[in-house]
C-alpha cells in the first residue's frame, strides 16, 4: 500500500503523517501492496478535514472525509468508514465468486467481523438519457443552475469528451474529466 500525503493551508508535521501512517496502516491486510492511497488534509477556521480516496488495482474507488475540531478524531472517523466500505465491498465479491484477482484481500482476519446487509443490493431505479450538445465548462454550470440539480453531464466544446461539473460544499464548482 503506498501512501501519498498532502496538506492544504496546513502544515503537516511529522506526528500528523505518523498518525495517518499508523492508522491506515491496518488496512493494509485487506489491499494489494500496489494500492495508492491519497491523503489530503486541510484547516478551516476551527475545523480539520481528511480526505482519504484509496485507488485500487481494480476494482471501485474507495473515498471517505470527515470534518472535525480535533485531526486525530477525524483520522479515527475516516478510518472507520474506509474499513466498513472495504468489508462492504469484500462480501460482495465473495458472494459473486469473483476473488481472484482483486484489489482486496479475501482471508478473514480477527477483529472484521461479517457484514450481511441486506441492502447492498445495487438497484437503479430510474436511468435518463438525453443529447449532449457541445459546451464549455462555464456553460454547463449555467445549465446545472438552470435546472436546479448539484451536477451536470456535458460534452465538452474543447476536448470533444464528456466531462461532469458539480457544486462543491464550499460553494464553488468542480469539473471532473476523464485523463
Amino acid at each position: 500500500m503506498k501512501v501519498i500525503i498532502s496538506g492544504k493551508k496546513l502544515e503537516l508535521t511529522d506526528g500528523i503523517k505518523t498518525a495517518i501512517e499508523d492508522k491506515l496502516g491496518k488496512l493494509e491486510r485487506y489491499l494489494n501492496p500496489e494500492t495508492e492511497v491519497k491523503v489530503t488534509v486541510s484547516a478551516k477556521k476551527a475545523t480539520q478535514k481528511i480526505e482519504v480516496t484509496i485507488i485500487p488495482i481494480s476494482g471501485p474507488i474507495i473515498r471517505a472525509e470527515d470534518s472535525e475540531e480535533n485531526l486525530y478524531a477525524a483520522i479515527d472517523v475516516v478510518y472507520d468508514k474506509l474499513k466498513k466500505q472495504i468489508r462492504r465491498y469484500k462480501n460482495k465479491l465473495q458472494d459473486k465468486h469473483q476473488s481472484k484477482g482483486e484489489s482486496i484481500r479475501f482471508q478473514m482476519d480477527e477483529g472484521i467481523e461479517e457484514y450481511d446487509d441486506e441492502s447492498l443490493d445495487i438497484v437503479i431505479e430510474r436511468r435518463k438519457k438525453f443529447d449532449m450538445k457541445p459546451m464549455s465548462p462555464e456553460e454547463a454550470v449555467l445549465q446545472m443552475e438552470l435546472i436546479e440539480h448539484g451536477f451536470y453531464m456535458f460534452r465538452n466544446i474543447d476536448s470533444d469528451e464528456i466531462s461532469i461539473v458539480y457544486k462543491r460544499e464550499d460553494g464553488g464548482y468542480g469539473l471532473i474529466e476523464h485523463e
